[in-house]
């Protein structure tokens, strides 16, 4: 009997299959376009703002998706949704690839991340529904590589396609796995039945102010910093929005008979506490993607295929980390290994604090393979511990509050890394210039040799040694503010190391039908 239990339906692991590729295409689109928006840019003829909503449009509209989901799955049936989204994404990659236009891109990228959006948390709902608990340290490994790869790799894979091909690449290479996701979706996926039932009285007040309140609330969090926040009117009126909006759909929420987003999943001890550290992961996980390109191409001057190279380290520690990990689930408390994992990503920003102009590959090496590593060992028991107690018909509904989790956790993390370093950039330039002056001997040492190395090109040698001495001093006081940003994540990571205690450790077997 044991043995009967254990059996893994082969139809179902391939139709599984299939499910992780299209959530691997859906995450990597968030970050593929990242390396290669000069080349958009410059195909449809828009400006630098302009094209930022590339990036921004898929966002806001997938995170609205992504808690949507729940209910849409459990009413229409995984393998519904799941085709209509595979599809769906496919259809739109193809119409970013001839657009034409910036509005047309924006609006079929707003299309690729709404319907996309639904493919991620319906397979993290599904590993738990249809493999029984004995297999979850294959299974749980195996998602957790796809969500923390697929990002981390985005860049590289954007710069590499864009080099070779053109930009419209990072689209097309959707088409032939997406088709190929579609049609196993719809022949193999038998794991639910449709519940119509559940679309009589439907919230169509709760799902406006839920759409209104996450599209308004990530465009809050993405625009902010680059706007200065409350300087501008834009930003003010969406933080406004947000706010009434917000407090509209949890009013909703809680009051109305059928919701569309259950919230009760939050009264469970397990799912709050896991959620709570996926928030924290989405901050490690998509701001350090952020920081350490940033530093490349901007101190170092990489190219995107540069920046790739440089940081694929990172992805290598995830492959290889991935399959330890699941070895240790069954064998080793979870809290100890989210909480070693956190310990790493702790250890990693403290070592990235002392980051200086010449930092490489070498220097980077180990704050990379730490946080590789740290983020395997932390998320694939966090993901245990938030859904692998809850019962199936939990399941889906929760699956997507949690993905949104980390979903936010990235946007407010981006937001206070940028607008952390604009500050701690302005402050250091300002106390750098109280340095850097005429009776600076050292200024005036740099000044002169430039000087000296540029008056053979002819042109005012000196009013462009001091243009240069200026670039050198902002340059610095940008690298000493990455190094403050690395410091302030250290002690966020360690505080969730403290705070791992607190969590419950799963006592009986979770969401598996078996």
């Amino acid at each position: 009997m044991p043995a009967a239990a254990d059996h893994i339906d082969p139809r179902r692991l391939v139709a599984f299959i299939a499910m992780v590729f299209g959530m691997f295409m859906a995450i990597l689109d968030i970050q593929i376009v990242s390396a290669s928006l000069a080349e958009i840019q410059a195909g449809l003829s828009a400006s630098a703002e302009e094209i930022a909503w590339v990036q921004t449009s898929y966002l806001i509209a997938e995170v609205i998706m992504i808690p949507l989901s729940g209910f849409l799955s459990r009413a229409f049936s995984t393998r519904i949704i799941f085709t209509i989204s595979a599809g769906g994404f496919t259809f739109a990659s193809f119409l970013c690839a001839n657009a034409t236009s910036l509005d047309e891109m924006i609006l079929w990228r707003t299309i690729q991340g709404f319907i996309g959006g639904g493919m991620i948390p319906t397979v993290f709902a599904s590993s738990y529904m249809i493999f029984p608990r004995s297999k979850q340290a294959l299974i749980a490994p195996s998602i957790g590589l796809v969500v923390t790869l697929a990002p981390t790799i985005g860049p590289t894979v954007g710069g590499y396609l864009t080099d070779i091909f053109s930009w419209h690449w990072l689209f097309l290479v959707n088409i032939i796995p997406g088709i190929g996701v579609t049609v196993a979706a719809w022949t193999l996926i038998d794991f639910d039945e449709s519940d119509f039932s559940l679309l009589e009285g439907f919230d169509w007040f709760g799902l406006i102010s839920m759409a209104v309140f996450l599209g308004s609330l990530e465009y809050f969090l993405e625009e902010g910093p680059q706007k200065d926040w409350f300087e501008s009117d834009l930003i003010v009126t969406a933080g406004i929005t947000a706010a009434v909006c917000g407090i509209a759909f949890f009013w909703r929420t809680l009051t109305v008979r059928r919701p569309i987003v259950d919230l009760t999943a939050y009264l469970d001890r397990n799912f709050w506490s896991g959620s709570i550290c996926s928030f924290v992961m989405g901050i490690g996980l998509y701001g350090l993607t952020y920081l350490y390109p940033v530093y490349l191409a901007r101190v170092r001057g990489f190219s995107a295929l540069q920046i790739g190279e440089t940081m694929f380290v990172t992805g290598l520690c995830m492959f290889f980390t991935a399959p330890v990990t699941g070895r240790l689930m069954g064998k080793v408390d979870p809290r100890l290994m989210i909480a070693v994992g956190f310990l790493m990503f702790s250890v990693g920003t403290l070592q990235a604090s002392a980051i200086t102009v010449e930092w490489d590959f070498w220097e980077l090496l180990v704050p990379q393979i730490l946080r590789g590593v740290g983020i395997m060992t932390s998320m694939v028991p966090i993901n245990n511990l938030a859904l692998g107690t809850l019962p199936p018909e939990r399941l889906k509904n929760a699956a997507g509050l949690y993905n949104l989790t980390r979903n936010l956790g990235g946007a407010v993390g981006l937001a206070l890394i940028n607008t952390l370093l604009n500050n701690r950039t302005d402050l250091h330039l300002q106390r750098l210039h109280e340095q850097v002056t005429w009776a600076s001997a050292s200024a005036l040492e740099t000044i002169s040799s430039l000087t000296a190395g540029l008056a053979r090109l002819g042109s005012d040698a000196e009013l462009a040694a001091i243009r240069k001495t200026a670039g050198i001093v902002r340059q610095q006081a940008f690298v000493m503010s990455l190094g403050d940003v690395f410091f302030v994540l250290t002690w966020l990571f360690l505080a969730l190391v403290v705070l791992t205690p607190m969590m419950q450790r799963p006592q009986r077997p979770g969401g598996g039908g078996h």
